[in-house]
């Protein structure tokens, strides 16, 4: 049977051009790396090296080894270089689940960079997951699960990265554009936009407006995040989003945020994972860079 030592020994005999100094090359004594070759021959039942003066060289049947060894252990390398980067967590493959609409654009101030730093790890982000992360992550459908709303789960972690403030986004010359803040009964005459998601995802609802048994005058969904945006900058209603995201948008259009009550309502970007996942390097490299740039 040809061995990888024996595509070894070929390639080296073939590069140093005499026993010695391949069977140095190899850390094999001189007689070892003979009797190994001549085992060969005699398995495979024709020589594989002849003399010629001080010379060896390669018979038909030793040329046709000798390919295959050119061919096979540079794979062989690099195949056992990404195995043990594996092992160690510096290369792999990288699901990220989107559980929030605007974390989008947050996530990819932090893809960036850990690309740079992370070269040999790949990454896609699966923005289908998007109000189902918990159970995707369970299913190994995912590897990474961006939300504002943890859960708990047996097996899985969280880790807060961003803090940041759920606002009220109305038009610039709205007439609470000026006011500090709103109370939730000043909704109850708005049209409120929002993602196309049952009201119990939506923080406005379940943290503002739920409690004081406010409704606003109505409701309407629109999945993209520009194009709210868009609408709240033409008065077509108002929307409720991250303040950093309004930030952004301002300098683009006529928009202004409105803390949701005197004390602010305070959110957490979370990142999730599953126990089994925690030694990989790649995985802490990412939380790392994500709570570098919260």
């Amino acid at each position: 049977m040809i061995e990888r030592i024996h595509l070894a020994i070929l390639n080296e005999l073939h590069t140093q051009g005499s026993l010695t100094a391949a069977a140095e090359r190899l850390c094999l004594s001189q007689s070892a790396l003979s009797h190994s070759i001549r085992k060969l021959e005699e398995q495979l039942g024709t020589p594989l090296w002849r003399r010629e003066g001080r010379q060896l060289l390669p018979t038909a049947a030793g040329q046709e080894l000798l390919a295959l060894a050119q061919r096979l252990l540079p794979q062989l390398q690099d195949s056992e270089m990404r195995l043990r980067q594996l092992a160690r967590g510096t290369r792999g493959f990288l699901r990220i689940g989107m559980e929030c609409h605007p974390c989008y654009r947050w996530l990819l101030r932090v893809v960036d960079p850990y690309l740079k730093h992370w070269p040999d790890v790949e990454i896609d982000v699966k923005q289908r997951f998007q109000f189902g992360g918990i159970e995707a992550l369970c299913q190994h459908d995912i590897d990474l699960l961006v939300t504002p709303d943890p859960l708990p789960r047996e097996g899985l972690s969280f880790l807060p990265v961003f803090d940041y403030e759920q606002v009220l986004v109305v038009h610039a010359d709205h007439p609470y554009a000026q006011r500090a803040w709103i109370e939730p009964q000043d909704v109850s005459d708005q049209t409120l936009i929002s993602y196309p998601v049952d009201i119990s995802r939506l923080d406005i609802f379940q943290l503002f407006l739920g409690p004081a048994g406010v409704t606003p005058l109505r409701h309407q969904h629109i999945e993209t995040t520009d194009i709210i945006l868009q609408m709240v900058a033409c008065g077509r209603g108002v929307a409720a989003l991250p303040r950093w995201l309004v930030e952004e948008y301002r300098q683009q259009l006529p928009l202004a945020a409105v803390r949701l009550g005197a004390s602010g309502l305070a959110k957490q970007i979370h990142l999730g994972w599953r126990h089994s996942d925690s030694g990989l390097a790649y995985l802490q490299g990412f939380f790392a860079q994500a709570q570098a740039l919260g």
